[in-house]
């Protein structure tokens, strides 16, 4: 799991050049927040546990969303 974030880290760098740290991208990426939710309700929901994998999902998308307000 934490190769794969350090994957996904790297990736942030090569695509965004404003990304400084690390650190940045871990705490203040919503779309790596969102893969990374992603991956831990898809988890739980193929080992059975089908409501914690639905309530993560539902946590994801309040914390990722963005606003379309005018």
């Amino acid at each position: 799991m934490l190769g794969t974030i350090r994957r996904d880290i790297q990736s942030v760098f090569e695509r965004d050049p404003a990304a400084r740290s690390a650190w940045e991208v871990l705490t203040c990426y919503p779309g790596l927040h969102a893969i990374v939710m992603h991956r831990w309700a898809n988890a739980c929901w193929r080992n059975g546990f089908k409501w914690l994998g639905r309530f993560i999902s539902h946590i994801a998308r309040g914390l990722t969303e963005t606003s379309t307000s005018p």
